[in-house]
């Protein structure tokens, strides 16, 4: 069996996606990508199989094109979107798309998350992004694939970094995240639920959408994440 390591980090991270209530029934997914060997290889969630009864085994290996390389089931139906997203940012190594309720409705409503607090500025590098809805031509030439396309458009319009921004927002859709590997996009995931979670309630009980100041911010992304970090044991 190929990449038995991979499949099962990426069995477990598919595993908390359910057991931290971030997708009902089997609304989303987790896949890993191993960049070691000549050819990048993707391990990625089953199309429709219950989280409970899935076995490393079930896991799908496919190339960045989407060819399956090893498995007997099919791929998740939003694999396309998962190899855009590794060939255009190199740099990550672990996609979770949820639809957890209140990245969802943020998604739905068509609105950015705008950074209310210090706890959003320890994982994210300003707002959590909102993607511009596909258009028509868009969904009819392929709609995965172009769910991958916008998000990869927003960040090079608005000239994000993937890294200091993990994860989006899709119009209308639902939050994808990525991280390192597929571990630490579930833990976006779940910070991204808890952020959007926060906002809503923020934002009901009257805090200005400008957000905190952006000064503090940036302090509080650079003590975490920077190159003098100072957050946690080094």
């Amino acid at each position: 069996m190929l990449l038995e390591a991979l499949r099962e980090q990426v069995l477990h991270a598919n595993r908390e996606i359910a057991r931290r209530g971030l997708a009902p029934h089997t609304f989303g997914n987790a896949s890993g990508i191993d960049r070691s060997g000549s050819q990048p290889l993707v391990a990625i969630k089953p199309s429709g199989v219950d989280y409970a009864t899935m076995t490393a085994a079930d896991l799908v290996i496919t190339d960045l094109d989407g060819k399956i390389v090893e498995g007997k089931l099919n791929p998740s139906s939003d694999l396309d979107t998962h190899t855009l997203l590794y060939r255009e940012f190199p740099e990550i190594g672990g996609i979770v798309h949820t639809h957890s309720e209140f990245a969802t409705s943020w998604a739905q409503a068509g609105r950015p998350i705008p950074c209310l607090g210090t706890t959003h500025a320890d994982y994210f590098h300003g707002p959590v992004p909102v993607t511009e809805p596909l258009t028509a031509d868009e969904v009819a030439e392929g709609y995965v694939r172009n769910t991958g396309a916008v998000i990869v458009r927003h960040f090079r319009f608005e000239g994000l970094d993937p890294i200091g921004v993990p994860g989006v927002l899709v119009a209308g859709h639902a939050p994808f995240t990525w991280g390192k590997n597929a571990a630490e996009a579930v833990e976006i995931a779940d910070v991204l639920e808890y952020i959007a979670r926060l906002a809503f309630r923020s934002v009901l009980l009257g805090a200005p959408e400008a957000g905190i100041p952006s000064y503090v911010g940036e302090h509080h992304y650079q003590r975490k994440h920077g190159p003098k970090a100072s957050y946690g044991q080094g």
